[in-house]
């Protein structure tokens, strides 16, 4: 009878203990198709000569039979190694499987599992042999001894067999079986505790692995989507199609350069498999520091640094010499930019926490963050010193930013006249090139390396109506308003204007299409300011020179004489309004290039010359960008609109001004009032709404936001003499038609 007790032990049932799952053929079950949930080893019932004591402590025994069969079977069946595959299967195909072979058990951490367990039950085996060897030596075996023996392995099978019993019936695989495992071993048992620590330090086995391939080679290496880094792949099949796309879409506009398309497209965190002791934040760290090693591991070929250029630039070399010379660059540079003693570190440092017996939380994240160090500073050495991040900065400043005042004036200037006329839809572009190169030729050197990475581009506006000839106006920040101000005006399509910076690898880590998105808005605003500030001078020098001619012709003819001091009496109130709006203009755009843009630009290159990690880099350059969108009101949509509306009617005034000096003197004086009457309404328009801009600029609420000690400094220039303090609390100090009670300061000056 102990012999067949001991044969019960490791799982074989006879005629004394039996297994009662194997009578319900009836079910249609069979011993290997999965977990049985009850124990169902017991006593064959007809046994009559065990007494009731002995009877109950040799059923609670063989209970250790029937886990250590159903361990055994979940470890076998895991550690069958039939199911991996053999030849070259992409990623993504098992990516897209992921479900059907979640099904089948194929898990590397369940296999991981298991090899635990199996060290464990060779354990329980060792000692049932041991407890055989022990009865034969006795004279006199007792069921004691076996009891005795097996003691301990009823603290912890039980638990066992409830965890293998939960991860077979839910289907748990990968992370998710680190997560219940952590959980699992807090616990009062110091026996079980041991034992799932031991099954956890399994399972960090295979993580480990998957961190050492993902962070020190920058690969991938997890073939049935465990790992809690993923490639980024559609939600369902439904979107399957349209995701793919897009993403190769993303691809192509960095053709050859993978590299950059997965630092964006490819790899995310998979929240389904991170375990819930690694704070996100050290997965994103883990997720940075592979996406890093594989841009360092894998340079684009087309890559120079600054040095080498250098270098090439020092003497002729013949056509073999610099294939020659290029082959060795690329070699050296992918050694370079992360140096094998480098990636040994981060191996060594790995390795330490995968020999460790027990996952200290406060080391894995020393390491990893020691790890993300590593490959943040060796990023920000590719981007920062090989790649000319600084130069490149400065000339985004200079032609995005409009840095380089006396480029754009000449451009501005040379394409004026082209500006007045309505843009060709066919040669738009190509008519405003000639000025373009005109003034690269007057202000740009021939040694400027980066002007030839510019592209000018014009997305011809349509307007409500073709005319001859249209003023300047502008619409909303980046688009068109819908809507003119009068029925005389037609929308402006040279507002389309706009630049390209041609990037090479691996700037596209650093110079995001968002980040190129928010430049292109900040030019056309800028521009649009620049524009309007060029019309008023321009029309001024135009007024003043035919004020002169004239006068001069008033001499020769006391008629023309008394018309034109006619003219000149109607006109001069506008001069104030001109001033106005002339003082406007010029105190925002000195507030957006100077307080703004040169302030936020220091504050930039200090932060990049303090620093050394590349995402605190990328940090940086987002906090400048967007203080240049919010201190330049950008991001209010109330005050972008009333600053365009502003700009429109500027643009107007310097149109009917110049057109209302240069008219013919045979003009009725039925025009020459329509022309006033237009003039006093576009005043009085711009009344309303600086009186608006300067209310909204004032409020409270942009009072005590982070843009206040900025936007103080524009409000001191633009409340000058606390003029607009007092035409918003009703003093009517702009009425054009009315004798005026008093002349501000700044415009009396100028008068």
């Amino acid at each position: 009878m102990l012999h067949e007790l001991l044969l019960a032990l490791l799982g074989y049932t006879g005629d004394l203990i039996i297994d009662e799952r194997e009578r319900q053929e009836s079910v249609g079950l069979s011993p290997d198709d999965s977990i049985s949930d009850q124990c169902t080893f017991k006593l064959a019932p007809d046994i009559s000569f065990i007494e009731a004591e002995e009877r109950d402590i040799i059923e609670k025994i063989i209970t250790l039979g029937f886990y250590y069969r159903e361990l055994d079977r979940f470890a076998t069946k895991s550690r069958n190694l039939s199911w991996i595959r053999s030849g070259n299967v992409s990623p993504l195909s098992h990516t897209f499987e992921l479900s059907k072979e979640s099904s089948d058990n194929q898990s590397v951490y369940r296999r991981a599992i298991a090899n635990g367990i199996s060290k464990i039950l060779s354990i329980y085996r060792s000692t049932v042999l041991h407890i055989e060897q022990k009865l034969l030596s006795d004279s006199l075996p007792i069921l004691a001894t076996i009891t005795q023996g097996l003691n301990k392995f009823l603290f912890f099978f039980p638990p066992l067999y409830e965890l293998i019993l939960e991860i077979d019936r839910d289907g748990i695989y990968g992370g998710k079986i680190l997560n219940l495992l952590h959980k699992r071993c807090h616990c009062g048992v110091p026996e079980l505790q041991t034992c799932v620590q031991r099954l956890l330090w399994h399972g960090h086995q295979v993580m480990y692995n998957q961190l050492t391939y993902w962070m020190v080679y920058g690969i991938l290496h997890d073939q049935y989507g465990e790992f809690f880094i993923s490639r980024q792949r559609p939600k369902n099949r439904e979107h399957e199609t349209s995701h793919t796309d897009k993403l190769q879409n993303v691809a192509n506009k960095y053709v050859g350069d993978g590299s950059i398309s997965d630092w964006y497209m490819g790899f995310n965190i998979s929240l389904e498999m991170l375990p819930e002791y690694i704070p996100v934040c050290v997965a994103e760290s883990i997720l940075f520091s592979g996406k890093a090693i594989r841009v360092l591991k894998n340079p684009s070929s087309s890559f120079q640094s600054v040095d080498v250029l250098s270098h090439q630039t020092t003497g002729p070399q013949t056509f073999k010499e610099s294939l020659k010379n290029e082959h060795s660059f690329n070699t050296t540079v992918g050694d370079e930019l992360l140096p094998q003693s480098e990636a040994d570190k981060i191996d060594s440092m790995l390795k330490n926490l995968q020999e460790s017996s027990e996952f200290h939380k406060r080391s894995f994240e020393g390491a990893i963050g020691s790890i993300r160090a590593i490959t943040a500073s060796h990023l920000w050495q590719l981007v920062v010193v090989r790649a000319d991040l600084n130069g490149h900065l400065k000339a985004i400043k200079d032609y995005f930013l409009l840095a380089k005042g006396d480029f754009v004036q000449s451009f501005l200037e040379g394409s004026r006249e082209l500006m007045r006329l309505p843009p060709r839809q066919s040669s738009a572009e190509a008519d405003l090139m000639v000025p373009f190169r005109q003034a690269r030729a007057k202000t740009i050197s021939e040694d400027d390396k980066y002007f030839s990475r510019l592209a000018l581009r014009v997305n011809v506006r349509s307007s409500q109506a073709d005319v001859q000839k249209a003023p300047i106006v502008f619409g909303e920040v980046g688009g068109v308003d819908p809507s003119p101000l009068s029925s005389e005006t037609t929308l402006d399509g040279w507002d389309g204007i706009s630049l390209e910076y041609s990037l090479d690898w691996p700037l596209q880590l650093f110079f995001t299409q968002e980040v190129l998105t928010r430049y292109q808005r900040m030019f056309q605003y800028l521009l649009r300011l620049k524009r309007t500030q060029m019309e008023f001078e321009k029309s001024w020098a135009s007024v003043m020179q035919q004020g002169h001619l004239d006068f001069e012709k008033s001499h020769s003819e006391r008629v023309k004489g008394k018309t034109y001091q006619h003219k000149r009496h109607r006109v001069r109130p506008m001069w104030w309004v001109r001033e106005q709006m002339m003082f406007l203009i010029r105190n925002l755009q000195f507030y957006i290039q100077v307080d703004v843009i040169e302030s936020q630009w220091d504050i930039l290159v200090a932060h990049i010359k303090e620093s050394r990690d590349f995402n605190d880099l990328v940090a940086f350059h987002q906090q400048y960008l967007s203080a240049l969108i919010s201190q330049s009101f950008l991001d209010i949509g109330s005050v972008s609109r009333i600053l365009d509306g502003i700009m429109k009617l500027c643009l107007q005034f310097c149109w009917k001004i110049e057109n209302q000096q240069t008219q013919n003197q045979t003009e009725t004086e039925t025009d020459d009032a329509k022309n006033i009457n237009e003039l006093e309404r576009i005043s009085e328009e711009f009344k309303m709404k600086s009186n608006s801009l300067y209310t909204i600029l004032r409020s409270s609420r942009l009072a005590g936001s982070q843009r206040a000690p900025f936007l103080r400094r524009f409000l001191l220039r633009f409340n000058f003499n606390s003029y607009y303090e007092a035409t918003t609390q009703g003093v009517n100090v702009m009425n054009v038609t009315r004798p005026q009670p008093a002349i501000p300061t700044f415009l009396r000056l100028q008068l």
